[in-house]
């Protein structure tokens, strides 16, 4: 079966294996491969050869509605858990950009949200996981019990083993309406300046425009927000309108792109603060199904990056200048704030800001990437694992200092030749 991410691009003709259970995931081990859940990583990292298909590991095991403890198998989404946990007053601590991940993806790629300023990432409210290692015993690892193997498997991009089952603390609400407030600012630096002013709020994340050259290049419309404490718990995912096509390669150009940005920059309203729903602040593009189809058969390709705190302004305003000289502005750009980095060995987020970008698949795309591969390397930023599909290995060992450290613990635990990835071959890993 032809299988590829989110991006469709890097596409594999694939062996899926799909148990029905988590005693038969013992019996699929038997050839290098790497687990599977939505296959919403952008780009290589859950394709390969053979994949474990964990679409039927998506039980609930147990959940405490008084302490906010549940445990589920790995192939649960959020989307799914929301459902259930949103009308006893309980939230995901930390969620990506779109409620269709597993709880297994989550983990692996230790997905980071627009609260990480405040919280961390994903992996800061997992109290333990059960994991299938490559010797076919499946243990339970926590920061207490073969910590190096949960500090390697967070973020670890399925590479450790097949995280089984997972149990995690979530935070109480009161509402699922969220209380947004926006702010527009006519340039970067007035956008950082807005994000450390703001830092006390929960929830921030900024629009960027970064096709706009002079004086309009990284004006933001920015949004600020907290949890509403009325407004009840009712909660109702509505089923996406779907993008019915790939659309011609022509449709999304800079042209489209460039009035999109500035009726988007026109209409914001600064400082008005209003309620809005959950999912609405969340998982704007989740109303919008296939929308990947957009970008046409060649794909896109999601880029993000995180630069630390120190000069990051002016190391942004490079990039971003950098991209705007290029002609090759991206569709959806967003701007977060990060706190300090965590411990486990792949991580993505360091105190800093990191930038999400989306280009259409092309050769001018692969050159500009690479050109901003070395600019963000030379300013000591990373990468994102989860939506790399380009990296060299190179980049990859500069950027992730602790690799070795990372492939001592996956020999350790019999990963090594068990559990690979297209993205894991890439990078130069064993």
């Amino acid at each position: 079966m032809l299988i590829h991410g989110w991006g469709g691009y890097l596409k594999i003709d694939a062996e899926l294996r799909t148990p029905l259970s988590q005693k038969v995931c013992k019996t699929l081990i038997d050839v290098p491969l790497i687990a599977r859940g939505m296959g919403r990583s952008y780009g290589d990292s859950a394709n390969a050869s053979t994949v474990l298909q964990t679409t039927y590991l998506d039980h609930f095991i147990a959940f405490d509605v008084n302490t906010g403890i549940i445990t589920v198998e790995a192939g649960i989404t959020i989307r799914d858990m929301l459902k259930l946990i949103i009308p006893h007053g309980w939230f995901i601590p930390v969620t990506p950009g779109t409620s269709y991940v597993t709880i297994g993806g989550a983990i692996a790629s230790d997905v980071h949200g627009k609260n990480h300023h405040k919280v961390g990432a994903f992996s800061q409210f997992v109290l333990s996981m059960d994991m299938l290692l490559g010797t076919g015993d499946i243990v339970t690892t926590s920061r207490h019990q073969l910590p190096d193997l949960f500090y390697a498997s967070c973020s670890g991009m399925g590479l450790t083993g097949i995280i089984i089952t997972a149990t995690i603390q979530l935070i109480p609400i009161k509402s699922s309406i969220m209380t947004q407030t926006i702010f527009k600012t006519s340039c970067l630096e007035e956008a950082y300046e807005a994000f450390e002013n703001q830092a006390q709020s929960t929830y921030s994340v900024a629009w960027i425009d970064c096709i706009s050259k002079g004086k309009d290049l990284g004006r933001c419309v920015m949004m600020f927000a907290e949890h509403s404490n009325t407004g009840g718990l009712n909660f109702n995912l509505k089923n996406p309108i779907n993008v019915p096509i790939y659309t011609p390669a022509a449709f999304l150009n800079k042209h489209l792109l460039a009035a999109f940005n500035s009726l988007y920059y026109i209409r914001a309203v600064h400082n008005k603060t209003k309620n809005i729903s959950l999912s609405s602040f969340f998982y704007p593009l989740d109303a919008i199904g296939y929308w990947n189809r957009l970008y046409g058969k060649a794909g896109l390709v999601q880029y993000q990056f995180v630069l630390p705190k120190e000069n990051g302004a002016a190391n942004m305003k490079t990039i971003l200048a950098h991209i705007a000289s290029s002609n090759s502005g991206s569709f959806l750009a967003v701007l977060k704030q990060f706190g300090e980095a965590n411990n486990n060995l792949m991580t993505f987020p360091m105190l800093g800001y990191a930038l999400s970008l989306d280009f259409k698949m092309s050769q001018k795309t692969v050159n500009l990437l690479a050109k901003l591969d070395s600019l963000i390397m030379s300013m000591d930023g990373r990468i994102y694992l989860a939506k790399d599909a380009l990296m060299s290995q190179n980049t990859f060992k500069n950027m992730y200092p602790h690799w070795q450290e990372f492939e001592f613990v996956r020999d350790k635990y019999g990963a090594v030749g068990r559990f690979a990835s297209a993205q894991s071959k890439r990078l130069g890993l064993a």
